[in-house]
């Protein structure tokens, strides 16, 4: 089985920062994913799980809802490995170009008073957020991308190398 592309960044050396997981055409289209990445891997506790299910709410809804790119958003949702989340929108931009709407997302958290959807009804896990908590995350990624601004690390993946052995054997080299 092949390896797929996002497992073949360097999560040794991966910072927190906007970057581009991956491209997909779509009909006559192209769909791009970010990988907006809060936390270093495996090298910094994971985002607070209700903290993360709150910032997923809050976000999702703020970006659904800006009426600068509403259109252009797919989908908002947690990394498994709760370090980050992936961005889907339509077209192609470079991490660059949505910076100011990344910035301004984990911004605007500190002025929601309750998280959106989070009822029985709209939520699977209605009880489980922290919006205390989904607060001071956002604050602290905003300020990182604010301080890290002119820093290209925050926009470009480290790439493991692949090495391929005379036998065919695939290696990741770190």
């Amino acid at each position: 089985m092949d390896l797929i592309e996002s497992f073949s960044v360097d999560h040794t050396a991966i910072v927190p920062g906007i970057f581009v997981s991956r491209k997909d055409q779509v009909g006559d289209g192209v769909v791009t994913t970010y990988d907006i990445r809060l936390k270093r891997p495996n090298r910094e506790p994971v985002v607070d799980v209700a903290a993360m299910h709150s910032l997923e709410h809050v976000i999702a809804t703020y970006l659904r809802n800006d009426p600068a790119w509403k259109d252009q958003i797919v989908y908002w949702g947690p990394m498994g490995c709760l370090t980050g989340f992936y961005l889907i929108m339509k077209g192609e931009r470079a991490p660059e170009q949505i910076y100011d709407l990344v910035l301004s997302a984990f911004r605007q958290v500190a002025e929601v008073t309750e998280v959106p959807g989070a009822t029985a009804v709209n939520c699977g896990h209605y009880q489980m957020h922290n919006l205390a908590m989904a607060k001071w995350y956002a604050a602290e990624f905003a300020s990182y991308l604010e301080e890290h601004a002119n820093d290209p690390a925050i926009f470009v993946y480290p790439k493991s190398k692949r090495l391929i052995t005379d036998k065919g054997e695939h290696f990741y080299d770190s």
